[in-house]
Formats: C-alpha cells, sequence, structure tokens
C-alpha cells in the first residue's frame, strides 16, 4: 500500500465548500434522519425502511434540491409554492449575479484564520453545473458553467494562505446526463450514467482539472461511469504529484483515504481516515438550518477523531450571494481560537496507544502524541486540565504541563 504523505497526515483539518445553483434555493426540509443513519455507520439503504414515500425526498441535504423538487414531498411543494414549480435551470443566472460579485479572499483568510490546512471546493456536484470555465463543454446543457473562474481564483488565495487545495468532483452521478428522479439510497449507483460519451466526459474533466489546478488532493464522490477505469488517471496523477492524495470515492482504487461521511470511528484505526461533515445537516446552504454544531461540540468532534488516526474535513455552506453565513464565521473563528491554543495537541501528532479515556468526574478525554510527548485534550473542560490528568486511571504520575486551557502533556516513562 502507497504510504499517506506526510503533509496530510500532519494537517488535521480541512475545509469542504458547496457552493452553486442549489444555493440559490437553498431549501431542504429539516429531517436528521439521513445524517444519523449515516453517523451510525448503517447501510444508507436501511432509510428505506424507516418509513413510506420516496426517502429522498425529505433529505436533509440542500445541495440535491433539483432530485427533491422532482419527488413528492417537502422540497416539491415548496419548489411549486416560492418558483411556480419553474425548471432548475432558472437559478443559473442568479448564480452567475452572484458569481460577477464574488470575492475568493474572504473565504480563504477565513478557513486560514479557523486553523484549516486544506481546502477543497465542489468543482461539479451532481446537478453537473461547472465552477470553472471548462474547455469541455457539457453536451446537454449549453453554458452549464461558469464564465469566471471560481476554481482557479480560489485556489490562489488559499495557498496564498499556506494551505493545500484539493479538488472535489462528481464522477458518478451527473443528473444533466441522465436524470431520473433518485427515490432511494440504493437506486444512487443505478443512476449514474453509463454511456461511453460521460465516461470519456468525466475523465477529460479530471485530467483538465488536475493540469490547470495541480491539486493535492482528488476528491471523488460516488464512484465513476460503470465500465470505466480510473487506473490510468490515478497513476498519471501519482506520477506528476508524488505528495498527491486520492479519495475513497472513485471505486476500484487503492485509496489513500477513506472518507466516511458524519460516521467516526470506535477506536484507533490502523489506516489514515477522513470524517467529512458539514457545519449542520446540509453540504449546501440550507436557508432554514437550525441544527450547526457549537464551538465546543466542533472541537470535541476534532479531538476525537484526530485521536484515532483521522483527519477532519468540514462543510461549509456558503449562502446565494457567496458570503459564509454569520453563524459559520462565529463557529469558523471559535475553532481557530481553540487551535491556536490547543494545536500542539492537534497538528502533527500520531495516535497514541489508547485514544480516549475519562476523568475521575467522568469528563471525556482524547490522546494523541508526538515522539515521546503525549498530548491528553478535555474538550469544554472544567477544572484545571493537569489536575484532571492525575486523576486519569492507566496515565503515569509523571510531571504534567499545561497546553492552553483544556489540553496537558507529558513525556512518556
Amino acid at each position: 500500500m502507497r504510504p499517506v504523505p506526510a503533509w496530510y497526515r500532519d494537517a488535521k483539518f480541512g475545509v469542504i465548500v458547496h457552493w452553486g445553483l442549489y444555493s440559490v434555493p437553498a431549501w431542504a426540509p429539516l429531517d436528521d434522519e439521513l445524517v444519523r443513519i449515516l453517523a451510525s455507520g448503517g447501510p444508507a439503504p436501511s432509510l428505506e425502511d424507516s418509513a413510506a414515500g420516496d426517502p429522498l425526498a425529505r433529505t436533509s441535504y440542500a445541495e440535491w434540491y433539483w432530485n427533491s423538487s422532482l419527488l413528492d414531498g417537502p422540497t416539491r411543494s415548496y419548489h411549486a409554492s416560492v418558483y411556480g414549480g419553474g425548471d432548475y435551470g432558472d437559478f443559473r443566472e442568479p448564480f452567475l449575479e452572484a458569481v460577477r460579485g464574488w470575492s475568493a479572499e474572504p473565504w480563504a483568510s477565513l478557513f486560514a484564520a479557523a486553523g484549516a490546512r486544506y481546502v477543497v471546493p465542489v468543482t461539479k456536484h451532481h446537478d453537473g453545473f461547472l465552477l470553472w470555465p471548462s474547455t469541455v463543454d457539457n453536451p446537454h446543457r449549453t453554458g452549464w458553467r461558469v464564465t469566471r473562474d471560481v476554481i482557479g481564483e480560489l485556489g490562489e488565495a488559499v495557498r496564498a494562505h499556506g494551505m493545500r487545495y484539493g479538488l472535489y468532483y462528481s464522477g458518478g452521478p451527473d443528473w444533466t446526463f441522465d436524470h431520473l428522479p433518485i427515490r432511494r439510497m440504493a437506486d444512487v449507483a443505478a443512476s449514474i450514467p453509463s454511456s461511453r460519451e460521460y465516461a470519456g466526459y468525466v475523465d477529460a474533466h479530471w485530467r483538465e482539472l488536475i493540469r490547470r489546478y495541480r491539486p493535492s488532493i482528488l476528491w471523488n464522490d460516488i464512484g465513476r461511469p460503470p465500465g470505466s477505469d480510473p487506473g490510468p488517471l490515478i497513476a498519471d496523477y501519482y506520477a506528476e504529484f508524488p505528495d498527491g492524495v486520492v479519495n475513497d470515492r472513485f471505486g476500484g482504487s487503492d485509496p489513500d483515504v477513506r472518507t466516511p461521511e458524519y460516521a467516526r470511528r470506535a477506536d484507533i484505526d490502523p489506516l489514515p481516515w477522513e470524517c467529512v461533515r458539514a457545519v449542520g445537516l446540509s453540504f449546501g446552504w440550507n436557508r432554514q438550518e437550525t441544527s450547526l454544531l457549537s464551538v465546543g461540540e466542533l472541537a470535541m468532534l476534532l479531538a476525537d477523531v484526530v485521536s484515532k488516526n483521522g483527519n477532519l474535513l468540514l462543510g461549509v455552506t456558503p449562502d446565494d450571494r457567496g458570503a459564509i453565513p454569520p453563524a459559520q464565521v462565529a463557529l469558523l473563528h471559535g475553532i481557530g481560537r481553540w487551535l491556536a491554543a490547543h494545536g500542539e495537541a492537534v497538528y502533527a501528532t500520531r495516535p497514541w496507544v489508547r485514544a480516549d479515556a475519562r476523568t475521575a468526574d467522568g469528563q471525556e478525554v482524547r490522546f494523541t502524541c508526538r515522539g515521546a510527548t503525549v498530548y491528553g485534550l478535555i474538550p469544554n473542560a472544567v477544572g484545571d486540565p493537569v489536575e484532571l490528568a492525575r486523576t486519569i486511571a492507566g496515565v503515569p504520575a509523571v510531571p504534567f504541563r499545561r497546553v492552553g486551557s483544556e489540553g496537558f502533556a507529558f513525556d512518556a516513562p
């Protein structure tokens, strides 16, 4: 197995950004059923067994708006009442107007302030709309792309702030090629276009993205066209970028990292992995979102993932104008302050011999290490972390030092 590049294992925290036509209606029901099933690690098709009707009509993923609006459910009702049931393509012009007023620098500076070490924007989601001025045109939807180079401008800004730049691309579903409404999670794989035309389109896009933007991460989603082989593409990518990272969603490849959605590991995974989840219940902006993480919850999530050999890729959802909503700005600044105080115990660490423990009064602890130094993180700690460390069963009675207000360190004997 190919070693995962050290830069990625050291980075620990990244941001994934969904911004597209779906950001204009920006609506989905606040139904957390799909997220709960994904977080439990259970098979997504079990969603089908939980209620009658079309399960994906109720998804909280606002980036699936086009599909959801074609199914009998709350999104379809919303679309009819607000937009008169018009075509999804009607959102193109409002989005292009937003793109004209957008700036990459506020995003990049915010992500850097949050302590992110890499950024992964969506170049094409399942609706097929492109966020870069590709020379490979969509054969079914004329002008189904931006004219301004959103992906290129963001890449320049991200790198200017010292962060790595990856790219997300939906290599599986593309609803402009073959869009029958997808009713159940079990039907997603069958919805992937199977034509040779589409296979060539996907390969050409990925190669153009790699050539033009030189990404550090290839973040594919939901597989590939049936019968196609991503092997040559990935081999060519590694040949040019030996420290590049490829995720597990190409299908059939030997991935660098596995990317469970909303799910965590129960214990230390011997292989590097990446927890990907949004700040709330949707990766695309949902104007009625109410379930955002708190700073304390995000700190606990990050500590838990890192203690178990993972990275956290956090979904941020710009609004229809391309601005990060104020509540998310506050959250990102909050985790940035926490990492500024506790980053020594996060960045460039590796798992210790155990991932977790509890203090004598029941507070959760997560461990990491760097060389002979062991770190303990007690997010949302009540009390002095050094005094709390002395109450943890199985931790040696050695001198401790404080790391921020919620961490401690000691040298392993």
